[in-house]
């Protein structure tokens, strides 16, 4: 069980990483991010991909987050301070009253990710996806569906920026991802790794349930409104989801469930 380490000043340099998170977000500070309330920090004390520095919470939750505290290392302070020091640490009203700060280990290249996959295996690939909230909102159906990795482009925002953690519920923690540097060829890097992809549009040449399904299948997801960029559709198999009346497409957290449900289904269908 770790030590629990009081605090009672807002000014005790224990908490400064803590300090006004939401006017400045750790995430591209040195690798560390911030994560928020319990279910959260469940999924980073269980992911082997990051570790956890340190936790700062309400003292009169300890109790109830006994068995949480105890998967802890023994090494990993964990401050304790009043519901309303921890407040005016933070800068807003914390009501999850727990937060932590934690570090990715050794994140992987895109290239040594997808060589480390199994032989059967769903990706992602994100295109210029900058809105936070359809960030976690796809890594939790990532997550959900089996997804093995997700790959970004140098256009797409940060998975570990507090609120896409938060609407991930932990899952940009569990599911690896990696950047690909700009000026990349992301598809062929996806062929060299005998990915098969099929690009989501709202012109897309193919049905979703016509879709072909191989062995290793690879989601390219543009961001809302502008969608993909053209030399990127013009080399994969494009895929429409057909819609009622006048609309024509969703929001893309949606449509990555939507897609990952089919393709997880048809994974676990029994051979014809």
């Amino acid at each position: 069980m770790p030590r629990i380490i009081a605090v009672d000043a807002i000014d005790d340099p224990r908490v400064e990483p803590y300090r006004d998170i939401r006017e400045r977000d750790l995430v591209g500070r040195l690798g560390r991010f911030v994560a928020e309330g319990r279910v959260v920090i469940e999924k980073a004390v269980g992911s082997p991909g990051c570790r956890l520095e340190s936790l700062l919470i309400a003292a009169h939750r300890l109790d109830g987050m006994a068995d949480l505290l105890a998967k802890l290392d023994d090494a990993t302070p964990v401050l304790a301070a009043s519901q309303a020091i921890i407040d005016a640490i933070a800068g807003f009203p914390l009501h999850r009253g727990l937060l932590a700060i934690g570090r990715r280990i050794d994140p992987p290249e895109a290239g040594p990710l997808l060589a480390a996959l199994p032989e059967a295996a769903t990706i992602l690939l994100l295109s210029a996806i900058a809105n936070h909230d359809n960030m976690g909102g796809i890594f939790r159906n990532a997550a959900a569906f089996g997804v093995k990795a997700v790959l970004l482009d140098s256009d797409c925002c940060d998975p570990l920026y507090r609120k896409a953690i938060r609407v991930s519920v932990g899952a940009t923690l569990l599911v690896p991802f990696a950047r690909i540097p700009a000026g990349t060829d992301a598809l062929n890097l996806l062929a060299g790794h005998d990915f098969q992809v099929a690009a989501l549009s709202p012109r897309g040449r193919v049905e979703l349930a016509d879709m072909p399904v191989a062995r290793r299948n690879a989601v390219l997801l543009g961001a809302e409104g502008p969608g993909l960029a053209a030399h990127l559709l013009d080399r994969a198999t494009t895929v429409r989801l057909s819609m009622a009346g006048d609309f024509d497409s969703l929001n893309v957290a949606t449509t990555s469930g939507i897609v990952l449900h089919q393709l997880f289904a048809a994974a676990r269908r029994p051979p014809a």
